[in-house]
């Protein structure tokens, strides 16, 4: 039998709390982390012990996680920020210790961590990274209602664009490739993964016109890589990799920059779009968008995301 997953309470002052009865309907085993306090009015709730543990059908399981305040929707509390902390630190380690097949978590807000907790990563993604033993990863972000599927993987992820040819290295790209190849074997059940890496330049650079970081460095990187079996396809012009006729040709696709990755997946499958983070210890999904704050409390948040995240997260850890 599958463990359950995890899924951490976010930023209870965005839609997070409001997620977490509706994705009941994934049918996914999982447990709520965070303060029952903080679920919408009516929600029909048990605490448990830990993951796994039955409840009625129709109910949430919930690992309580007392927090110092109440939330209000939309806007979050200082005194809230370590304790939303606490609980990613807390769902990672039950996920660590084999207790939980592993985590999905509801979104943060970043300005209110770093503001009321002092908390130094730019993201999910770089703080598990961190609490599993600062271990290199990527971030994934997968289509789930669109075929062939959209998979992306950023390379560079948050810094300022002018930082991005100097943060794009041979090193960095080549840590994304075997990160990410290893991981569609792993989690995806794809034996051969094919991959195809986008260019940094505006049409792949046209043989040094335009720039010549593809010239220069990414094709002989990739002609390396070939010759150790990996199965690459680029540098290629991002702006003629995302229709659907080039997404059937690979598995994933490496990208430059953020924008450069997150906007075909956003654009094609805005509502079921699942962020996963490759090559931690463990399972990690999230719903591909953020607290919402303009909607949180309204009970008009869509599910769609987070439910595809704990498919996915379900699915992941079954193949571990």
């Amino acid at each position: 039998m599958r463990r359950a997953i995890v899924l951490t309470c976010g930023e209870p002052a965005g839609i997070g709390p409001e997620l977490a009865p509706k994705a009941l309907a994934s049918g996914v085993p999982f447990v709520f982390l965070g303060d029952p306090r903080h679920l919408p009015e009516g929600t029909r709730w048990q605490e448990v012990e830990a993951p796994g543990d039955e409840v009625p059908e129709g109910v949430l399981a919930v690992l309580r996680h007392d927090f110092p305040a109440p939330a209000v929707p939309g806007r979050p509390d200082p005194a809230n920020a370590q304790a939303v902390a606490d609980v990613i630190a807390r769902a990672v380690a039950l996920a660590r210790s084999g207790a939980a097949g592993g985590i999905c978590t509801l979104p943060i807000n970043k300005e209110a961590l770093k503001r009321g907790a002092g908390f130094a990563f730019p993201g999910h993604t770089e703080y598990l990274a961190h609490l599993a033993g600062d271990v290199p990863v990527v971030m994934m972000l997968a289509s789930t209602t669109v075929e062939p599927p959209c998979r992306v993987v950023p390379v560079t992820i948050h810094i300022a664009l002018r930082e991005v040819p100097d943060a794009l290295t041979p090193e960095a790209l080549e840590r994304a490739i075997r990160i990410t190849d290893a991981a569609l074997r792993r989690d995806f059940g794809i034996a051969a993964p094919r991959l195809a890496i986008a260019g940094l330049n505006p049409h792949a650079g046209e043989n040094g016109v335009m720039g010549d970081e593809e010239t220069h460095w990414i094709a002989p990187l990739l002609a390396r890589l070939r010759g150790e079996g990996f199965d690459l396809a680029g540098p290629l012009p991002a702006d003629t990799m995302f229709h659907a006729p080039a997404r059937a040709r690979y598995d994933a696709a490496l990208c430059a920059y953020h924008d450069q990755a997150l906007i075909p997946v956003k654009t094609l499958d805005f509502a079921g779009g699942v962020n996963v983070t490759l090559g931690l210890p463990f399972v990690r999904t999230s719903p591909d968008h953020g607290t919402a704050f303009d909607i949180a409390g309204k009970g008009v948040a869509d599910a769609a995301s987070v439910i595809a995240a704990l498919r996915m997260a379900h699915d992941m850890a079954g193949r571990r």
